[in-house]
């Protein structure tokens, strides 16, 4: 009888460890797939940076504004567009890859939602990367008016 608080206890303790709260999944930004996200690092000035929502399309690079992202090591970006008939402005976020079933989708976690991300079509041969998404994958403040609306985007890069 005495080895039954010993079974009890073991039992007890393994109960325990197999409800241990640090099992729960944890999302993790996968920086692997098709390419490594690391070497997109540096600097890229955009051919293109179009927003398009239904019939309204504006871009740009093609308006004669510019522009330019840079790249860290772990997928964090900031894009500056300026435009011509506005001042300024930064977007920021986090590159990685979406997996799902045996392949990945680049994806961008925006810091604007970071609790939300869009995956995005790509290209990129080391000196171009292109990226376009779907409805609602990106904003622009179509009219300057200082409110933003959701738009499809498009942004072809080239490294400088």
């Amino acid at each position: 009888m005495k080895t039954f608080p010993y079974i009890f206890l073991i039992a007890l303790l393994s109960l325990n460890f197999s409800c241990n709260k640090d099992d729960d999944e944890v999302d993790i930004l996968t920086k692997d797939g098709p390419f490594p996200i690391s070497e997109l690092v540096g600097s890229w000035d955009a051919t293109k940076a179009q927003f398009s929502v239904n019939t309204v399309s504006v871009d740009v690079v093609e308006d004669g504004g510019t522009a330019r992202m840079s790249v860290q090591s772990n997928g964090r970006f900031t894009i500056t567009l300026d435009p011509v008939d506005r001042d300024a402005y930064t977007v920021s976020g986090e590159m990685f890859w979406e997996p799902w079933q045996q392949t990945y989708y680049f994806a961008i976690l925006w810091d604007t939602y970071p609790d939300d991300w869009d995956t995005y079509g790509h290209t990129y041969d080391g000196t171009t990367l292109s990226f376009n998404g779907g409805a609602d994958t990106g904003e622009y403040d179509f009219n300057n008016d200082g409110d933003m609306s959701a738009c499809s985007i498009h942004f072809i890069l080239v490294r400088s």
